[in-house]
Formats: structure tokens, C-alpha cells, sequence
């Protein structure tokens, strides 16, 4: 055979060997649909359309300054029963005149997955001047304000406050704006129709924590107000943060869940 005859037959058998890889290789992997919420878990407004929803971490007004992953809509999801006894709260205080108003439930193990990334990102402190102005970013593990678990993916726990009615719209946040700190008087503070707590909410510093001495006159009644109504409906505050609590017993005390908050979460479960 001639050395062209055989250059062509190599090539032919390079090329048909090549498709061969082509034809039997793996087709590239489907993306992983996202899991579905539980049946058990419900959205607020479904339970209660009253209460007031102004979701922190949908936005960039919050600690990272940044939308947080997991967060596809501004809606609050919670289990039935912590929703349910939410309900029974509202409807006590709103005949006190006052609403519940909601910042966080609900909360995807990706969402805390990126506080991880972002406690761990020391250079990235465009967020200290309000949210921990006083704490050293080195210190958010160490002090208890990171965690690589969160009761709030269980879907009992939340984040809330209170307004006074009727309800004053709040401002926008517009990125980069001067920020002040979370601990000022409430004039100085980023402005939120909520009542006057001491300070706004997640505030890295001793003065949120619910009984801190500091805290007196309308702030302290304010903060008992809250308390008492949710206490009374089976809610449980974490002493160092007046804004959370957490529904007991919970549904799911030991299961961390991962499912986007978003309308699909809680569509077309069995």
C-alpha cells in the first residue's frame, strides 16, 4: 500500500472514532429541577393577606447588600401551624391598632450558604456603616451572628416587627446611599414604618437584644407588645434578637430545607 493509502485509512479511522465518542458520550447534565416545599408549608398571605410583608433579603437593603440567593419572590412561607398562629396574633393586634410586618421567614439553606461566603469575604464591608458598625466582620462567627445552620430553613422561625396603623408607606433603598447606623435614634436610622424598637432590624449589637437595660420608656413597651402578642400564641424570642422568633413545637425541629422561596416551591405538591 502506497504511504497515501495509508495516511487516508488512518484518518478515516481518527474520524469514525471520534464520532463514535460523540455519538456515545453522555449528553451534557440536565440542570437539577428545585425541590418542592412540603405540604405542610404554606404562604402567609394565604393564611393572613393583613399582614404586612417587606422582605429584606428579596433586596439589596440588608447586611450582604445584595439580593441573597434563594430568594426568587418577596413572599413569606412558613409551616401551617406557625402561619396559623401568626393569624391569631394579627388579629389581636389589629384591634389594638397596630400590624405585624414581616422581614424574613422561611429561609432556603442556600440563602445561608451565601452569609457564609459573604462572613468569610473580609474585603466586602460596604454594608458595616448600618448593620454592625461597632463588630468586626472577623468576629460575626465567633459572636454568634453567622452560623452555618439557621432555624429560619426549618420554616417556623421568622423575622418581625410592628407598625402602627394605618401603615405609612417606606422609602426605597437606593444602593450606595449614605448609610447610618442601626443603633441611632430612629430619626437617623434608615427610615421604616415600623414602630420604634431601639434599633432597626438586624442590628449587629448588643442593643437588639430583646431585654437589653438600655431600652426603655416606648422602645421597651414596644418590644414587650410584640413579645407578649406572639408569646401568647406559642412563639418562642430569641433573647439576642428582639425580631426573631420561633413557633413551638416546631414541625420540623431537626430538617433544614432548601427549596427557593418562590410560588413554584409550594405548586403542584402532593
Amino acid at each position: 500500500m502506497t504511504r497515501t493509502g495509508t495516511v487516508l485509512r488512518r484518518l478515516v479511522a481518527v474520524t469514525a472514532a471520534a464520532l463514535l465518542g460523540v455519538a456515545v458520550a453522555p449528553s451534557a447534565a440536565q440542570a437539577k429541577p428545585d425541590p418542592k416545599a412540603p405540604k405542610e408549608f404554606v404562604a402567609l398571605s394565604e393564611v393572613d393577606p393583613t399582614i404586612i410583608q417587606e422582605m429584606r433579603y428579596y433586596t439589596e437593603h440588608n447586611f450582604v447588600g445584595e439580593p441573597v440567593d434563594g430568594y426568587k419572590k418577596p413572599m413569606c412561607i412558613l409551616t401551617r401551624p406557625a402561619a396559623n398562629a401568626l393569624h391569631k396574633a394579627q388579629t389581636g393586634l389589629l384591634k389594638r391598632g397596630y400590624s405585624l410586618k414581616v422581614y424574613d421567614c422561611y429561609r432556603p439553606q442556600r440563602a445561608v450558604d451565601h452569609f457564609v461566603r459573604w462572613a468569610e469575604d473580609l474585603g466586602d464591608q460596604r454594608m458595616k456603616p448600618e448593620f454592625y458598625p461597632h463588630v468586626d466582620k472577623t468576629r460575626l462567627f465567633d459572636d454568634g451572628y453567622i452560623a452555618a445552620k439557621s432555624g429560619h430553613s426549618r420554616g417556623s422561625t421568622l423575622d418581625l416587627t410592628l407598625v402602627k396603623l394605618p401603615a405609612l408607606p417606606t422609602r426605597a433603598y437606593v444602593p450606595g446611599e449614605e448609610l447610618t447606623p442601626c443603633y441611632g435614634p430612629q430619626a437617623e436610622r434608615f427610615p421604616d414604618n415600623s414602630v420604634d424598637m431601639g434599633t432597626g432590624f438586624d442590628c449587629f449589637d448588643t442593643l437588639a437584644h430583646t431585654d437589653d437595660p438600655r431600652i426603655q420608656g416606648v422602645q421597651r413597651a414596644n418590644r414587650d407588645l410584640l413579645r407578649d402578642a406572639l408569646v401568647g400564641q406559642g412563639f418562642v424570642n430569641l433573647p439576642e434578637e428582639w425580631w426573631h422568633y420561633t413557633y413551638k413545637p416546631e414541625l420540623f425541629p431537626d430538617t433544614y430545607f432548601d427549596f427557593p422561596v418562590s410560588r413554584k416551591s409550594l405548586a403542584g405538591r402532593n
